[in-house]
């Protein structure tokens, strides 16, 4: 069901953010975003340049993570094609700092500590957000077959992270009926 009719309005900025997870046949996975800022109405970059007309990209921006099934990452591609300053895209060398970090618990800590602040840019490092949860949905079915027939020792991340897999809910009874807290 969409959102109920709103007050009249003028639509005067989209953010687009689109984010795929790939198989690579070497056996990793390539976890891709791309965000995309437009405005409705010309403006012109910060720093000067050329006009920019209504759907010209404010910002255009790239991020390829490498990763394996334990989502270890093992190679970081960035890349800005349009930015509000000429030099916005100089910092996309920083990301490959996150080689080696595994996607899970601690996840923004470790984005923040490498590429936070003035060691990264804003709008890449809000594309880690949805590229970690990608890269979670894309191998989820691949990681559950690697791991078929091995118990479950551990409390899967899952519980209690929404309502649906609430510890006392038919969801949790269902796949993880050991950690089911609720009456049978």
């Amino acid at each position: 069901m969409p959102l109920p009719t709103p007050a009249p309005r003028t639509l005067k900025h989209t953010r687009a953010v689109e984010c795929k997870g790939y198989e690579r046949e070497d056996g990793l996975w390539d976890i891709e975003g791309h965000l995309v800022d437009t405005k409705t109405y010309v403006h012109s970059r910060r720093d000067g340049g050329r006009e920019r007309q209504p759907g010209d990209p404010v910002h255009n921006m790239w991020l390829r993570l490498t990763i394996d099934l334990d989502l270890k990452i093992h190679e970081v591609e960035a890349h800005t094609d349009s930015s509000p300053y000429e030099h916005c895209g100089s910092i996309t060398v920083n990301f490959k700092k996150l080689v080696g970090l595994t996607i899970g618990p601690g996840w923004r800590k470790a984005i923040a500590e490498r590429v936070g602040g003035v060691l990264g840019c804003t709008h890449l490092v809000e594309l880690l957000g949805p590229l970690g949860t990608t890269a979670f949905q894309a191998t989820g079915r691949a990681r559950e077959a690697r791991n078929a027939g091995k118990p479950v020792s551990k409390k899967p991340y899952q519980i209690n992270s929404c309502h649906i897999y609430k510890d006392d809910a038919p969801a949790v009874l269902e796949r993880w009926p050991d950690f089911y807290t609720g009456k049978r």
